[in-house]
């Protein structure tokens, strides 16, 4: 699988991600395009403000064409197939997740070579900023701040980025890794517990 192919899974992912939210709460065919629209981008506009890059450089055509059609397509088809879809949710939001993340590193690299602490700032704030804005928009705590796994699995993206992968066969490596990290996870729900925090 190509990385431009992962690039537009990861896309799709997100804006449908933002949509099923938007659902979930019973917002209207507005607030389905507003957080769709809101996890796809909001994450790198996060990135592009904090390594100085214009936000102009985020409407790429062929992006913002396919977060409209996914989101036309969620809001036309029938709640069946939408909950249908939403059963394999996590397996495609785990690939938008790592897709995000190696954007934002990588994008942090082509300027600022090799400083790992702001790497590891763009790929934090790309792989999850999007969906920490879809949250708060939609009145829910934010995922991304409930499970440690998230941020955790963004460092390891910049560091691989940082350590010079760079090729699609890599990169794809990564975002397998990244889907198999995450699925554990949520299956044995891993959680690191800060002692001052009661477990239960």
């Amino acid at each position: 699988m190509s990385w431009l192919v992962l690039h537009f899974i990861g896309i799709i992912s997100y804006a449908a991600s933002g949509a099923f939210v938007a659902l979930e709460v019973e917002y209207s065919f507005v607030g389905v395009y507003a957080l769709g629209l809101t996890t796809s981008f909001g994450g790198a506009l996060f990135r592009n403000l904090i390594i100085g890059l214009p936000v102009s450089d985020l409407w790429d055509h062929a992006t913002i064409l396919t977060v409209l059609l996914t989101l036309s397509l969620i809001v036309l088809l029938p709640l069946t197939w939408i909950n249908h879809w939403k059963q394999r949710s996590l397996f495609f939001d785990s690939i938008g997740l790592a897709s995000f993340a190696l954007q934002g590193a990588m994008s942090a690299k082509e300027y600022f070579a090799d400083d790992l602490g702001i790497m590891i700032l763009a790929s934090m704030f790309t792989g999850v900023g999007g969906g920490m804005i879809r949250d708060i928009m939609a009145a829910r705590k934010p995922l991304a701040l409930k499970e440690e796994i998230h941020a955790i699995l963004t460092i390891l993206c910049a560091i691989c980025i940082w350590l010079g992968w760079s090729d699609p066969l890599q990169l794809t490596m990564i975002v397998l890794i990244v889907i198999a990290l995450r699925m554990s996870a949520i299956h044995y729900k891993w959680r690191l517990y800060l002692p001052s925090k009661k477990r239960g």
